[in-house]
């Protein structure tokens, strides 16, 4: 919350005015929305997220290697990917505030369920269908951003967005870190799931409706088409491949260096380790800075910033001094909730306003494939050539990152309006 006030109170003293009738920063309605989508990004990053301290748990548990253990991750990921290019579709017959609610309340009511099945492959079944959940938030709460905000505040609106789920993530890792130390896994997750259907209510009840969005039946025809339109630019075809890139190689740190952690030096309990997720918070400033700078500079220097620090995290997380390694693990949290915001914004602005919320769907799918893909790749380097092996593998991502982004121009044909980039 201190991240949404500090903007609030930079606004009020730049005296923003935003004309017409998107959402005013440092208005009442912009305080609902601010905190209705941080408590919808706590739901759905914590709950997507909230098996991440438990992998390698899983594996000594149930016998099981670190690929396999990570589908509690990325099973959830892939599911929500794939359901992504069918959410467009459904809120522009819904409506984008009754998609997200339904969205977290299904989300969370399927968490609840989870923990009370008796094997390790139920509980994958159900996290395969709280991803398919998930899907109607993230890409439906990006549209109604860029739709409800001025086009001149989206890269800092973004910003406090994506702030937001860094917040969720490193909610739900800690929570199920301490708990499951306190209790086991299933209370935790059980615990966790009451608070975010109480959330969910909380969001359904007192988001501020669209006023920039007309519900309407879409046709096959208008579907495929939208396909086809978010996949024609060049330089979105570029921040798609950015986004999957970015996403597969934080989560990929994420999910396993549980294992090097929680054993022989270090021997940290889960509790100790879970709280090593509050570096996650460092995405709540750096996402909000980068947003900001993405609105003064050409976007794709910003992003190029935000992939070295993210090399140099990645780096320092070889370094056999535990303070070190959590420092590189900091870094990498940092460097990549700064380029999500970034990319994130930036997609948006290459798509124009007819197929904003197509656009944002397909970067999410490329994101969160990223996250299924490059995490479940990651878990085979690990098994093979272990924690070394596995670094050396995300910075030849890295550096494709850097190549990919580069190659993104400032404007794309989809746009009928020339927007600076």
């Amino acid at each position: 919350m201190s991240v949404i006030y500090w903007s609030l109170s930079i606004e009020r003293i730049k005296g923003v005015c935003i004309v017409d009738d998107y959402i005013e920063i440092g208005s009442k309605k912009h305080v609902r929305a601010a905190v209705c989508m941080l408590l919808g990004s706590i739901v759905s990053f914590a709950i997507m997220y909230s098996p991440q301290p438990l992998i390698s748990l899983f594996s000594e548990k149930y016998g099981i290697s670190p690929s396999a253990a990570s589908a509690s991750i990325s099973l959830t990921t892939i599911a929500l990917a794939v359901s992504l290019l069918f959410v467009p579709a459904l809120s522009g017959f819904w409506g984008r505030k009754k998609m997200m609610s339904l969205s977290l309340l299904l989300t969370s009511l399927f968490a609840i369920v989870s923990v009370l099945v008796d094997s390790f492959e139920y509980f994958l079944v159900f996290r395969l269908l709280e991803g398919i959940s998930i899907a109607g938030f993230p890409s439906i709460a990006m549209a109604y951003l860029n739709e409800e905000f001025s086009p001149r505040t989206v890269g800092r609106v973004m910003g406090i967005y994506v702030g937001g789920t860094a917040i969720g993530g490193f909610f739900g890792r800690i929570v199920i870190g301490t708990l499951t130390d306190l209790f086991n896994w299933q209370t935790a997750m059980l615990i966790m799931g009451v608070i975010s259907l109480l959330f969910s209510l909380w969001f359904w009840r007192y988001l501020p409706a669209s006023t920039h969005f007309t519900s309407k039946k879409v046709s096959i025809a208008e579907w495929v088409s939208g396909i086809k339109a978010g996949l024609s630019s060049k330089s979105l075809l570029c921040m798609y491949a950015t986004g999957f890139l970015l996403m597969g190689v934080y989560i990929t740190v994420l999910d396993y260096i549980g294992y090097p952690l929680t054993r022989e030096p270090y021997n940290l309990s889960q509790t100790v380790f879970g709280f090593l997720f509050v570096v996650n918070l460092v995405g709540t400033w750096s996402s909000v800075w980068f947003g900001k700078m993405a609105d003064r500079y050409p976007r794709r220097h910003v992003v190029a910033l935000a992939l070295a620090i993210f090399v140099g995290g990645s780096l320092l997380t070889l370094s056999p001094v535990l303070a070190l390694k959590i420092a590189g693990v900091a870094m990498v949290a940092f460097a990549f909730f700064a380029g999500h915001s970034v990319a994130s914004s930036w997609v948006g602005i290459l798509a124009g306003r007819k197929y904003k919320a197509q656009a944002s769907s397909f970067y999410l799918l490329f994101y969160y494939s990223g996250s299924s893909l490059v995490g479940w790749s990651g878990g085979l380097f690990l098994g093979r050539f272990g924690w070394n092996g596995l670094i050396v593998y995300l910075l030849v991502l890295l550096g494709v990152g850097v190549l990919v982004s580069s190659r993104t121009g400032d404007r794309s044909g989809l746009m009928k309006n020339k927007v600076s980039a």
